[in-house]
């Protein structure tokens, strides 16, 4: 475990959803395109954007 990641989920950056508007954090699994994650889940990215 070389990441340099100490465990400090307070440091990771952070979006809101626009469907839920609840803030979610960085994941490991989007770390190759954080930039392009715009929903917390696969239940709101269904929904889609509230109208």
């Amino acid at each position: 475990m070389s990441s340099g990641w100490k465990g400090n989920k307070a440091a990771l950056p952070e979006k809101t959803c626009p469907v839920c508007q609840r803030p979610f954090s960085w994941r490991r699994k989007w770390a190759r395109h954080w930039e392009q994650v715009v929903y917390c889940s696969e239940r709101c990215r269904r929904q889609g954007r509230p109208q």
